[in-house]
Parts: structure tokens; C-alpha cells; sequence
């Protein structure tokens, strides 16, 4: 099969489509190519939500798993092998809505109409996630997460998720589309690294192993690396950029891996964020609001955590919290791995510690400690799906009213995101109380130069951090309220 042409399911059909540019996005493509009007372009930038839509692929269960995602920065090639629904693909017929679009029309959720189909595949893929059963406001909430233009205000779209379960269902048939996206798996395979194109030929390359990536990386080092594009797909959208030879590192089999080992959490590079913060909070319950702050759903289930981290922004959420947790990144490149620590892996602004012929393969963070004390927290214009100004990550180890050992992680305050090494030494020895905290926060202060920019100043960035590490530790504390202990309708 060509390295330009892209299969994948729709309306129950197989479909075909050849010569598509590598760097053509999933949005452009349903619009402009298969007359599919229903997402809109709002942002370009995966924040509004319009374009959304729904992917899925067959699970490692050998169910379905659905994805509520951004199509309007997600390349066209990476929905190869997957099933597409968009508004006008899940109502069985004119006269038969699905029960996410009937609710929101019983409750009045659609006003102008141009959010509609966004919000309306948000909600179809949280039926589809409860198999039509109720689901709480809570969880509506955060599957809304990404749908940002309410022009009815949020009770109606809110009234209509938890109203979804009374109209009748109309079921998507699993098994057929199941069937169909086996057929895919085994029909044109992805061509294997010693059927290469010549290095001036465009292509989308889906190695499918860790030793055809390197190959492929090897011989075609100019090539861009993409996994899920969240960020790359504003450079194509909003910068204009051009990529005519893309390497796409989502179906590498050791990249999708996610597992624990005797002491650690191994994330595959191409574990997708929703799947790997999961796994986060399942270690470390506290950090589920952090995580659900970062940026949107549909951006968290298409974006990867190796891709946060490759991508090297000095304001990524995940970094500092993983350097506060002592990461360790695994590169792979023709030698074999090598090991370095996350903050060792910024050397400057965007650039970053990977040869030329390596790849991320993997993140490993240590499990938890008994004695481990931990925060993480961001201060953005929005609650959700936002950037943040700042954002700092703290990793205790207190005994005996102690702190034995500290390692703090900090985002928006510096052109990588840095470790506060000089607050980490103000830190340990000292006991674990108020005042050893106000001390650190004027180290924490005076430790990094930010910058002023759009989302903040120097001045309020530098109070900021100081005031984030104080609140750490005020929360801390006995009957203290939390990130995410409001009830969602009293948030402003």
C-alpha cells in the first residue's frame, strides 16, 4: 500500500483514500475530501471543541475503546486502521437520533448550532464509555472538559448528559465494525523499514516495532516525529508549516507498554496521556486534579506523555511534576538505551538531549515511598484546558517530622522546565512545618529569571511560585480544602 494512502472505517464502510499529504489533518480531511460537515472548524488549535469527533480502535481486550478527540490538529494518517464517527455518522436514520443528540434537543442544549456536533460526540463517547447507563454531573463535567462555547449555558448541556440514558438507544453494531477493523489489520499492512521510500519521496511511515522505528529514524533523520500531534498540529495550522515526510511512533508495540515493575512505573513514549496519568493517580491518588486540569479531554486522549516530554515546552504540566518524582527517560537509538534523569534532558529552549538517531522509548517513575509527601499545582487563566503560567511540583520524604530529602519541579519560569535544586536544599534537614516553608518560598523566588509574556509576568510569576509552595503546604494540613474537594457548580 502506499505510504500516502490511508484505510480506515466510516459509516460501517470501509474507506480508501489515496494521495493524501502527509501533514493533511483529520479535519480537512473529513470536510473538504469526504463532504462530512458536521465538525466545525473553530480554533485550529484543539482548545474550542468544535472539531470533535470520535476514534476507535479494537483494545488489547479485543473490545472497542473510544476516543473522544480533536480532529482539526490530529492528522488525517493517524486515523489508518481506526473507526471514524463524526455528528452526522450515529443516528441509524433520519428519524432515529442517537440518544446524545436526542437529549440535546429535550433539554434545549443547541442554540446557535456551530458547537453543537462537538458537544454532541463528547456525550456519545461518554454513553458509549457507560454502555448507556446514568452518568453523574461530575462526569459530565469532565467529559466536557475539552467543549469550551456554551452559547446555552452549561445546565442545559449538562441536563442533557445525565438525561441521556432515558431515550431509546441506538446501539452501535461492535461486533460488524470489530469485524471491519480486523479486516484493516490484516489487508496493507504498514510497510516494514526494507521497504523504504527514496529520501526525497513523501510519506507517512507506522512502524509497528521499536527496530523498524530506529530504522526508519536512521535513514530518514529530516523526517518529523509525530505521535499525537496536539502540539505539532498547531505548527501546521497556525504556522503554516509543511512536512512532507512524518514518522508516526503511536503503532510502536514497546511505545504503547504500560507496566509495573518492582520499583517503578514503565510508561511507553506512545501511551496516550489519559491512560498514562491514570496509571498515576492509581499510585498516587492525589494527583487526579492536577490531571484533570491538564488541557482538555479530547487533548489528553490524543496526546502522548513521551510526546509532552520530547516536545521539551518549559511550560508541559507533566514535567514538573516528573522531574518532582525523580523520572528516569528511556532513549533507544542503534547502541541500544541509555538512561538520563528528566531534568538533565533540557538543554536549552526547545532543544533537547536525543541524537539525531535516537527516539524516547519510555519514562520511568519511581513508585511511591511510604513517607512520601507530594503536590502539584498550576495557576492558568482557565481552571481547564489551559496553559499554565506557572506550575510547581513538590516531592517530599518527611520522618520523624523531617524533611530527609526534597525534589521540586518547576514549569513557565525558566526556558526548560528546571529543577529548584537551591529550594530542595533549603528544604531538607529542616523540620516540617510553616515557617520552614515561607523560608524556601524566598529561595523558590530568587532561584529563576522568568519571563513576561502573554500569559504572565516576571513579578507575578515569581510571587506566584513562591505563593504555590505555600499553599502546598497549607493544604497539607489537617481539615485544610483542596484542589478539587469544590463541588463542580460552585466553581466559578
Amino acid at each position: 500500500m502506499s505510504l500516502t494512502t490511508l484505510r480506515f472505517v466510516h459509516r460501517g464502510q470501509v474507506r480508501t483514500c489515496v494521495d493524501v499529504p502527509p501533514d493533511r489533518t483529520l479535519l480537512d480531511l473529513l470536510r473538504d475530501d469526504l463532504h462530512c460537515t458536521a465538525p466545525k472548524e473553530g480554533c485550529a488549535s484543539g482548545d474550542c471543541g468544535a472539531c470533535t469527533i470520535t476514534l476507535a480502535e479494537r483494545g488489547d481486550d479485543g473490545g472497542l475503546h473510544y476516543r473522544a478527540i480533536n480532529s482539526c490538529i490530529r492528522l488525517a494518517h493517524s486515523a489508518h486502521g481506526m473507526a471514524v464517527f463524526t455528528a452526522d455518522d450515529i443516528a441509524p436514520d433520519a428519524a432515529t437520533l442517537h440518544p446524545a443528540q436526542r437529549a440535546m434537543v429535550e433539554c434545549h442544549g443547541s442554540q446557535c448550532g456551530f458547537c453543537t456536533p462537538g458537544f454532541v460526540m463528547s456525550l456519545f463517547t461518554l454513553h458509549q464509555h457507560h454502555g448507556g447507563q446514568p452518568v453523574s454531573r461530575d462526569q459530565a463535567l469532565h467529559a466536557l472538559s475539552g467543549n469550551l462555547c456554551r452559547c446555552t449555558g452549561y445546565r442545559a448541556i449538562l441536563d442533557a448528559a445525565q438525561t441521556m440514558h432515558h431515550w431509546p438507544n441506538a446501539p452501535v453494531d461492535e461486533a460488524a465494525l470489530l469485524q471491519k477493523l480486523e479486516q484493516l489489520a490484516h489487508a496493507g499492512p504498514a510497510p516494514a523499514a526494507d521497504s523504504m521510500p527514496n529520501p526525497d519521496a513523501a510519506f507517512y511511515a507506522r512502524p509497528a516495532t521499536l527496530a523498524d522505528l530506529l530504522a526508519w529514524r536512521a535513514a530518514h533523520p529530516q523526517a518529523l516525529l509525530a505521535a499525537g500531534t496536539t502540539d505539532v498540529g498547531l505548527w501546521i495550522t497556525k504556522q503554516h508549516r509543511r512536512y512532507a515526510q512524518i514518522i508516526d511512533v503511536t503503532r510502536v508495540a514497546e511505545l504503547r507498554r504500560l507496566e509495573r515493575t518492582e520499583g517503578a512505573l514503565r510508561i511507553g513514549a506512545a501511551v496516550p496521556l489519559t491512560d498514562a496519568f491514570d496509571a498515576l493517580a492509581q499510585d498516587r491518588p492525589r494527583l487526579a486534579p492536577f490531571f484533570d486540569r491538564f488541557a482538555g479531554l479530547p487533548v489528553r486522549a490524543s496526546g502522548t506523555l513521551g510526546g509532552n516530554v520530547a516536545n521539551g515546552s518549559p511550560i508541559g504540566d507533566s514535567m514538573p511534576l516528573l522531574i518532582a518524582l525523580g523520572a528516569t527517560l528511556v532513549l533507544a537509538g542503534p547502541q541500544g538505551e541509555r538512561r538520563m534523569g528528566l531534568e538533565d534532558f533540557y538543554l536549552a529552549y526547545r532543544k533537547t538531549a536525543l541524537a539525531p538517531d535516537e527516539v524516547l522509548a519510555c519514562i520511568e517513575v519511581p513508585l511511591p515511598a511510604a513517607n512520601e509527601w507530594l503536590s502539584a499545582d498550576k495557576i492558568s487563566k482557565r481552571f481547564e484546558d489551559d496553559i499554565s503560567a506557572v506550575c510547581l511540583a513538590v516531592a517530599l520524604q518527611i520522618d520523624g517530622g523531617v524533611i530527609r530529602a526534597a525534589r521540586v519541579g518547576a514549569g513557565g519560569v525558566a526556558a526548560v522546565p528546571a529543577r529548584a535544586v537551591q529550594t530542595e536544599a533549603a528544604l531538607v534537614g529542616q523540620p516540617a512545618r510553616q515557617a520552614t516553608f515561607d523560608a524556601a518560598c524566598a529561595v523558590l523566588q530568587a532561584e529563576f529569571q522568568p519571563i513576561s509574556d502573554m500569559r504572565a509576568s516576571q513579578a507575578y510569576r515569581r510571587a506566584v511560585l513562591g505563593n504555590l509552595l505555600r499553599r502546598a503546604w497549607a493544604q497539607s494540613q489537617p481539615g485544610a480544602l483542596r484542589l478539587g474537594e469544590l463541588a463542580p457548580e460552585t466553581l466559578p
